[in-house]
């Protein structure tokens, strides 16, 4: 019950990706198409139970490990066995990917039996020349318009209606459930997020999914209706640019705290003790716990704290995402828009 290094865990996808993201990492590459690393996962990808669990360096499953002892890992046991409340992934999109959505949780509470939606985030780790995702749409888009596109499979039209935000390292972008986006090719970015697999595809001509798979198996009218359909104006508010300075330095907008938390941590600063996944983003240097042996760690390592551990901060020449769980967490669905 200390702070570990996580082995790799790259997963393959239909998507072009994964050279960048190995050689940032420094681990052997897996090829072009395995453009994602699920950082400390607990869940699986959607339909794939095998796919997507992390293990510890012993071999163990992290989510065996804490449904094992969840008052060690998580300083508290009354979520679901094995939950951690946050989704953790390296991902290298080396094309661009398509236009899609998550459930809100009330959605995903309603018609999918889950008590998580999938808000998301992203920082962005490197970024070649006028890279740019897409947020949220211009202005508002009637649904009987949206139907006709995704019927059409018109991805330029799509497009054309969303907002266009350029992209440089140290940005982080929030996305809440029901808002569409696409991630532009040539980032490698880190993905915290609500720890499920639920992605609705406007967007799938050109990916491996049948239409009952881009739906969730979910009926077209009830699938399309997770989408928010109204102008997302000021992509500002979704937005923030942070660089490691000193202490601890939020990357997102509050909007994103009652999902999860993504920290900049460099020393100076302490973390309290509670479950977290870190990406060593810069530097190398040393993590000391109140309980736990030092660990020295370096960039483009991934590690793991357990609660137990208690407090904890790093030294040296040394910089780390922290992503935990959000201030719902164990999550409920009554309220949830």
């Amino acid at each position: 019950m200390q702070p570990q290094l996580l082995p790799p865990n790259v997963v393959p996808h239909w998507y072009a990706g994964g050279l960048a993201l190995t050689a940032w990492r420094g681990i052997a590459s897996v090829g072009d198409r395995s453009p994602e690393e699920w950082v400390g996962a607990t869940v699986a990808r959607f339909g794939e139970p095998d796919l997507g669990p992390a293990r510890l360096a012993d071999g163990t499953l992290l989510r065996d490990a804490v449904r094992a002892d969840p008052l060690g890992w998580l300083g508290r046991d009354d979520g679901e066995p094995g939950d951690t409340g946050v989704l953790v992934k390296l991902l290298d999109a080396g094309q661009r990917l398509p236009v899609h959505v998550h459930p809100t949780r009330a959605y995903a509470s309603r018609h999918l039996g889950c008590a998580y939606g999938k808000s998301e985030a992203w920082y962005v780790l490197a970024a070649e020349e006028n890279a740019a995702v897409w947020l949220g749409w211009r202005e508002d888009v009637d649904p009987a318009r949206l139907s006709e596109l995704v019927d059409a499979q018109d991805a330029t039209a799509m497009l054309a209606l969303m907002n266009r935000v350029p992209v440089r390292p140290g940005d982080g972008v929030f996305v809440p459930g029901g808002t569409p986006h696409a991630i532009g090719a040539g980032i490698l970015l880190v993905e915290a997020q609500e720890p499920t697999d639920q992605s609705i595809l406007l967007e799938h001509a050109d990916t491996a999914a049948t239409d009952d798979e881009a739906f969730l198996g979910l009926p077209r009218d009830v699938a399309l209706s997770a989408v928010d359909t109204r102008a997302t104006p000021d992509v500002t508010q979704l937005t923030r640019h942070a660089t490691a300075g000193s202490g601890t330095t939020a990357v997102l907008p509050d909007e994103a705290l009652p999902y999860f938390r993504m920290e900049l941590l460099t020393p100076g600063s302490a973390v309290a003790a509670g479950f977290a996944v870190a990406v060593v983003v810069s530097g190398s240097g040393t993590l000391t716990s109140e309980s736990g042996e030092p660990l020295d760690v370096a960039r483009g390592q991934t590690l793991v704290v357990p609660a137990a551990s208690g407090d904890w901060h790093v030294v040296g020449d040394v910089g780390l995402l922290v992503c935990r769980p959000g201030t719902t967490w164990p999550p409920i669905t009554k309220g949830w828009t």
